[in-house]
């Protein structure tokens, strides 16, 4: 397999509303950028039809086909705009390493918001995940008086990803929105399986495992219990107005679920009520807090036939530049 892709700025995140992945079986020339559009031309993103979403692999190696259900039905992050508000990138191809993005979220006379309501501590909150799943970041950018929000951020490798802004309007009658943008980093892109299904997640010297159910179209229990040298983690501290924060990924569109913390800490265990919108494959990232840091578990999950109590990763190590907070 050719694993090193050449892509070069708005190829990926192209390829990526399209639903394709880049090299993934087979190895692909350099690809020619296209001509830059203004976001104001971004269509709508359409659902991932019932069968991409079904097998949980659209957009790895081939193009997924849409359809056109009302935005109400879909899942958080597969849309630009929603509702009357659009999140507009105004840096969409960060370079590796270092960089500074910086985005506002429009309403429907283009204006950019500056009201929102505070939830779970913060006004927005924004995670870039790369469309592998491999990378993920959970960001806490600064708004400006006029609107515009920034944040530093460190992608470790070229490709695709895709950055979300979860938010509730200030506006009479608003309701929670998560909206979903592509980003390229230009550069050869060698894309990684997702780590195999495990139980257990050790991250700096910590071990989560997570049990109960993810099944689709009905809410289930997610629960994960935090320790350390094989003692019980009992101590928890509070991030983000919970002992735990938990943001669900799809494969290959990347749909965005909305998880909700239940009552209950301060630890080991760590609760959350989740649905799952298909039968698939998806990627959990756990943060949660402990003596001043924030840490990230991550796991795999198959649901439909497979159950839940199938998470996976070992690679979750705070420190490997995989899983980052700012």
């Amino acid at each position: 397999m050719n694993t090193g892709v050449k892509i070069t700025a708005f190829a990926a995140a192209l390829a990526a509303t399209f639903g394709t992945a880049y090299g993934v079986g087979k190895g692909v020339g350099p690809v020619e950028e296209p001509k830059k559009t203004e976001h104001g031309d971004h269509a709508t993103a359409p659902a991932p039809s019932k069968s991409a979403a079904a097998d949980g692999h659209a957009g790895h190696g081939e193009a997924a086909t849409t359809d056109t259900a009302p935005a109400a039905n879909l899942p958080g992050g597969l849309q630009v705009s929603q509702d009357g508000y659009t999140l507009a990138m105004e840096t969409p191809t960060p370079t590796v390493g270092g960089s500074v993005l910086k985005f506002s979220v429009k309403d429907a006379a283009g204006k950019k918001v500056t009201a929102f309501t505070t939830e779970h501590g913060k006004e927005l909150h924004f995670i870039v995940a790369s469309r592998d799943l491999g990378t993920f970041r959970h960001l806490h950018p600064v708004k400006a008086a006029d609107g515009t929000w920034t944040t530093p951020v460190d992608l470790p490798a070229a490709g695709g990803y895709k950055a979300f802004a979860d938010f509730k309007p200030a506006a009479p009658g608003a309701k929670g929105i998560t909206l979903g943008a592509d980003l390229a980093v230009p550069g050869a892109y060698a894309p990684k399986p997702l780590p195999a299904v495990n139980p257990t997640a050790t991250v700096d010297g910590y071990q989560v495992r997570l049990g109960g159910t993810l099944d689709p179209g009905k809410a289930g229990e997610l629960r994960l219990t935090v320790t350390k040298g094989g003692k019980p983690v009992t101590d928890l501290e509070p991030y983000l107005g919970a002992y735990g924060h938990l943001v669900a990924l799809r494969d290959g569109d990347l749909a965005y679920l909305h998880v909700h913390p239940n009552e209950g800490g301060p630890g080991p265990d760590v609760s959350f009520t989740a649905t799952a919108p298909s039968p698939g494959t998806y990627r959990l990232f756990l943060d949660f807090q402990h003596e001043g840091k924030v840490r990230t578990a991550a796991f795999t999950v198959t649901t439909g036939d497979a159950k839940a109590s199938a998470p996976a990763a070992g690679e979750a190590t705070h420190g490997a530049g995989d899983h980052e907070h700012s």
